[in-house]
């Protein structure tokens, strides 16, 4: 079930397209955990590029939209309000299985620690149940 929709997350994230990949936000629990869809469509730009005659999802790209959804789950704090939930690391990446268009990501992201204004979580991506992509992620909130 949708809980948030893109407009939603444009007026919790500062990202706008191309850069926005969320789509909807599926659960959310601030400050723990936020699971979000992503649809990859032909249409997208990077598809021109990466690869014309076979076209797949950039995995920086897939990581990019874990971190978004960690960001909305801890952008949602009523403390964080306003501010801007930047990379601080990646870790532990692994890309399991290539993402195509048509695919449907849902990402899933669970805060493990806050400390100040970093946190630090876990974030999954799927298509269908198949897992596609893992990283642990670190978060440092600015202005």
């Amino acid at each position: 079930m949708t809980i948030l929709n893109t407009t939603d997350i444009m007026a919790i994230l500062p990202h706008r397209y191309p850069m926005l990949l969320l789509d909807t936000v599926e659960e959310l629990e601030p400050g723990v955990k936020c699971v979000a869809k992503k649809n990859i469509s032909i249409n997208e730009e990077v598809f021109l590029g990466h690869f014309p005659n076979n076209p797949t999802f950039p995995g920086a790209l897939t990581v990019e939209a874990l971190a978004q959804t960690g960001a909305v789950a801890l952008l949602s704090m009523p403390e964080f309000k306003g501010k801007t939930a930047y990379f601080g690391g990646i870790k532990k990446a692994r890309y399991r299985q290539m993402v195509r268009p048509g695919d449907q990501l849902r990402l899933e992201v669970t805060l493990d620690r806050m400390r100040g204004p970093i946190g630090q979580g876990k974030g999954v991506a799927y298509v269908g149940d198949k897992k596609v992509t893992t990283a642990d992620l670190t978060f440092i909130i600015g202005d």
